[in-house]
């Protein structure tokens, strides 16, 4: 049986998101996603291949920077612009669109965790269009979390 995140309507158009069910503490969840030293491991895009720098452990304002690919090579610097512990981390880079994870206990050894991708704030709208982001973006959403979860409970 294969493992499957749930996608979600959000209504709007430039917000995608997935929802998974994890079997693992919110805590340990939360540390995983907040580790930007593991972002590779997790990302189900495959866009993104390394940290350049970055703590082990971000929090609110923190700065990290990526080695990406798709298609050419290129580095970018992202900042983390929402935190909350066990419950929302999210961060943005210059092109200002957001990647949000939003993380509910159900138990405690369970966890809900839905990730976003949020365009609304962009003035690159019409590129992220032209690239067909959107529908790329709403299965790498998705791929991502069933990779997290595999992480998680391993």
């Amino acid at each position: 049986m294969s493992i499957r995140a749930d996608i979600v309507d959000t209504g709007n158009p430039r917000i995608k998101s997935a929802s998974i069910i994890i079997n693992a503490p919110v805590t340990r969840v939360f540390d995983v996603v907040a580790n930007p030293h593991l972002h590779a491991v997790i990302d189900g895009s495959k866009s993104v291949k390394s940290v350049i720098y970055g703590p082990e452990r971000l929090s609110l304002g923190d700065k990290f920077g990526m080695n990406m690919q798709i298609g050419i090579k290129y580095k970018i610097t992202n900042t983390v612009v929402e935190y909350e512990e066990n419950k929302v981390i999210a961060w943005r880079h210059l092109g200002r669109w957001i990647w949000r994870y939003e993380f509910r206990e159900i138990s405690p050894n369970q966890t809900v965790v839905t990730e976003s991708f949020d365009g609304t704030k962009t003035p690159l709208n019409f590129w992220l269009k032209a690239r067909k982001a959107y529908p790329f973006v709403q299965k790498a959403v998705a791929k991502t979390l069933v990779k997290l979860k595999e992480y998680c409970e391993k």
